[in-house]
């Protein structure tokens, strides 16, 4: 078995999660909200911070499946 987060409690191929915070967390207690998304989980990964002071592209997805 994979040692990858599972950051979802659910069946699912990718999840992605997008929160403007102020901090990470901050963005962490706003998924803390929903029980669905693992917060322990998702503390094993790296988040891309975005300085919010000038415009930027924050994501793009393409899912070809």
């Amino acid at each position: 078995m994979f040692n990858e987060p599972h950051i979802y409690d659910d069946n699912y191929m990718q999840a992605e999660v997008i929160v403007l915070a102020n901090s990470e967390d901050e963005a962490l207690d706003l998924l803390k909200k929903d029980d669905k998304w693992n917060i322990e989980e998702l503390r094993r990964i790296k988040p891309i911070t975005v300085a919010l002071d000038q415009p930027c592209v924050v994501s793009k997805s393409v899912y070809f499946g």
